[in-house]
Formats: C-alpha cells, sequence, structure tokens
C-alpha cells in the first residue's frame, strides 16, 4: 500500500499514481486460445470433446444438461440459498424491468415518419463461471435483463465440477427461463463453441460474462474474427474508488478496499481522503481487519495496487474521479449527493456510509457486469438495452419525399452519388 498527498505532486506524478497496471496476456495463452478457436471452427464437436477433456475434466459428449436435472436444481440446495437467490432475484428483476423502451416514432418532414423499433438479440450465450466458488450471482446479473429484453434463445455455460455436474444454485438460477439450454462446458473452448457452433452447441449472435484469462483472451480474439458475433464489453481487473472525508467511518473504508482485493491479485483499490487521520492510520485498519479474513493469501497479492491519496479539499475529488473513470465508486462523504452531480465517468456508484459495493454484487438491484480500465469514459454497465438492437424505419410518402427533394438533389450532387438521386426522380416521375 503505497501513500501519497496529491497536492505536493507534479501533473505527471499525478498520472503514474492513477496508472492502472498494463493489461498483457501471456503471448503463449493468446497462442493457445488461438490454436483452440480454430481447431473447434474446423472441427467441432471433435476438437471440443478433445479441449473438454484437457480442461474441464469432462470426457463425455453429452454437453447439454438435461432439463429434469434443472427442474430439480432446488432439491439439492440448502432453503436459504433458494430463499437468498428470489430476494436477490426479485430487486434485480425490478431494476432492470424500469428500464424505459427505446421504441418511439416522429414525423421530421410533413409526409415523412422515422422509427425506432427495439427487437431482441435472437441466440445469446451467457458464460458463469465457476472456479474457486460458482457466480451465482453473474448468472441471475446476465439472466434478469435478457429475459426482460424477451431474448428468444438463451443457452448458459459454465464449468462443471470433476464429476460433470454444474453447481445446482446456478441450475437453479438458469430455471428462471423456461427453455433454457444449459451446457456443461467452461473456459475458451466454450467461448470458441458459441461463436462458430457445433453440432452439440448452437451458435450465438452474442457472448456475455466475465471469466479468467483464456475466457477474456477469447472473447477478444473472437469479437475479431469476423464470425458475425460480438461481446458484452471488454474486461480488465476489477477496482475500486472510495472518496473519504473526516466524517467517514475509518472502519467501513478499509472494508471497502479489502473487499475489492478479493477479487484477485490484479485488482486494484484507491482511497481518496481529506482526513489527515484516515490517511495517517489506515493502513492499520487494513491490516487488522486482513488478519480475520479467510481469503488473505489472495488480498495480499493486491495490496501493492492499493493506492492512499491525501487531498487538501474533498471538491476535488471530482476531477480525479472523472479523470480514472472507476468501474466501482463509492462517495463517503458529507455532501454524496452534490458530488454525485458531478460524476459524468464510472461504473456503479455507491453513496453515503451504508452503500457497501457488496450490496451492487449480490443484490441491491444494480448489474454488477461494468466496465473496467477506464472505459466507463465510454461504456455503461449491463443493461436490457444490451441484450436488445435497434432498427431504424422510414416510411416516406410521395409527397414527404417531394418536400425532401431539394435537400436529397444538392447533398447527393455534393458527394457526386447521381444514382443514389435517380432513386428519387423515377419515384417523383411515377403517376401511380
Amino acid at each position: 500500500m503505497t501513500q501519497y498527498k496529491w497536492n505536493d505532486l507534479s501533473s505527471e506524478e499525478m498520472k503514474v499514481v492513477l496508472m492502472r497496471s498494463k493489461e498483457s496476456i501471456d503471448p503463449l495463452v493468446a497462442i493457445k486460445v488461438n490454436e483452440i478457436i480454430t481447431a473447434i471452427e474446423s472441427d467441432g464437436d471433435k476438437a471440443l470433446s478433445k479441449f473438454s477433456a484437457l480442461y474441464d475434466s469432462f470426457d463425455g459428449i453429452d454437453y447439454k444438461v438435461q432439463s429434469s436435472v434443472i427442474n430439480e436444481s432446488s432439491s439439492r440446495l440448502d432453503q436459504s440459498i433458494v430463499n437468498a437467490i428470489e430476494s436477490a432475484w426479485n430487486q434485480i428483476y425490478k431494476f432492470h424491468k424500469a428500464q424505459p423502451s427505446e421504441d418511439y416514432n416522429i414525423t421530421t418532414w410533413d409526409g415523412v415518419t422515422c422509427s425506432s423499433l427495439s427487437k431482441p438479440i435472437q441466440q445469446i450465450g451467457l458464460y458463469i463461471p465457476a472456479g474457486s466458488a460458482p457466480l451465482i450471482s453473474t448468472a441471475m446479473m446476465l439472466l434478469a435483463p435478457a429475459i426482460i429484453a424477451r431474448v428468444p434463445n438463451i443457452a448458459l455455460f459454465s464449468p462443471p465440477d470433476k464429476n460433470g455436474n454444474i453447481h445446482p444454485a446456478i441450475l437453479y438460477v438458469a430455471n428462471k427461463y423456461e427453455g433454457i439450454e444449459v451446457y456443461r462446458l467452461g473456459g475458451a473452448h466454450a467461448i470458441a463453441a458459441m461463436a462458430y457452433g457445433t453440432k452439440s452447441i448452437p451458435k450465438v449472435d452474442k457472448i456475455f460474462g466475465p471469466g479468467n484469462i483464456w475466457v477474456t483472451e477469447a472473447k477478444k480474439q473472437i469479437s475479431s474474427r469476423g464470425c458475425s458475433v460480438s461481446i458484452d464489453m471488454p474486461a480488465g481487473p476489477s477496482e475500486v474508488m472510495v472518496i473519504a472525508d473526516q466524517n467517514a467511518n475509518i472502519e467501513f473504508i478499509a472494508a471497502d478496499l479489502l473487499s475489492q482485493c478479493e477479487h484477485g491479485g490484479s485488482s486494484q483499490a484507491i482511497l481518496i481522503t481529506s482526513s489527515l487521520e484516515i490517511f495517517s492510520n489506515i493502513n492499520n485498519v487494513i491490516n487488522l481487519q486482513l488478519s480475520g479474513l479467510s481469503r488473505k493469501e489472495i488480498i495480499n497479492e493486491s495490496l501493492e495496487n492499493i493506492r492512499i491519496i491525501f487531498i487538501t479539499d474533498i471538491n476535488d475529488a471530482v476531477n480525479i474521479i472523472n479523470d480514472y473513470a472507476p468501474e466501482h465508486l463509492i462517495i463517503n462523504t458529507n455532501n454524496y449527493k452534490e458530488m454525485l452531480g458531478s460524476v459524468v465517468n464510472a461504473g456503479s456508484v455507491f453513496i453515503g456510509p451504508y452503500s457497501p459495493e457488496t450490496a451492487g454484487d449480490y443484490c441491491s438491484g444494480t448489474n454488477h457486469v461494468l466496465p473496467t480500465y477506464g472505459t466507463a469514459r465510454s461504456i455503461s454497465g449491463l443493461s436490457v438495452k444490451d441484450f436488445k438492437k435497434i432498427i431504424q424505419v422510414q416510411e416516406i410518402s410521395k409527397n414527404g419525399l417531394q418536400n425532401m427533394y431539394a435537400c436529397l438533389d444538392t447533398l447527393t450532387k455534393a458527394e457526386g452519388l447521381d444514382a443514389h438521386m435517380n432513386a428519387v426522380n423515377v419515384r417523383l416521375k411515377n403517376e401511380s
């Protein structure tokens, strides 16, 4: 954990302090992922079987989980887990259901009506990691907006355990959508199978969900290979920025920083505070809380990515926020509502002393699939609109075409595209 007094830094030093660690994929991983994708593209199920046995320890050929297994998933769960999933699902669904429809129509010229139609993507693939723990919350975050968007065909992929089974809690969430197809596949080969399709696996139009470096690299390569498949958003290490004044509770701040570090060694946590007392004591409080946590070995890996920054005026934090564009932003100050009004670059914001980022990860209702690595400058957190595409429509009467004639004639001549204008003239000459 490193500490800085912001006002003592030069502009160049400030940039260095806020610099994220460079994202780098081991060249060997990138090469191997390319080999996996290419093999599945050409050999389909034959290659998929090879990689499933190698990476998932599953050498069966039946990747699809039977509907009866999905339907019975609740019987293999403690009722407390079922109740928690139901509570979280209801809030996530409620929040996303309230997102506005994008359909509208407007009259531009007299006789010209333009419309925007929102249509669901027809086939999507949801990737749910299940490495050290099954990401039940991610299954909910992806499936709820997909259902609200009325996506007709949803396939869910998750790596199986050594017995070829997917965690029953993930299956329980999957069962929220009748007709969902669930496949026990993980890693880069699952992404490749979704992108190209095989006899066993449906080709999808868009891939959603986080993953390890293999999954991340596979999504990156797939999105640039011209296979007509898009991805939700680029993924990077998880990050949080905490803004705290002298009234903030130092125990809350330490807990927020540690919770982000728990994601992995590349996670980044930044504290910006106007309190010298917090600035001076936060390291001790972090170390005290860390000693009682079960994943302290993982957290220790990312402690060097923690930045503690002191600023003389808490209002100066807004410029730092908007420059850094954090995935998660926690504003724990007296004037948090006022400060929020000036924030333009952030993935998800948590305001007030009792708003931990944990709530957004699980069950407050907002989505936890968020832009990282500064892409919050131009990308939003996952929402219903990500599961739709917009079709633009125009209906033009003959009178409307005449009203546009001068504009069309001038612009087509300026661009030298007379065939475009010909498509107008042949219509206006028509007597019918």
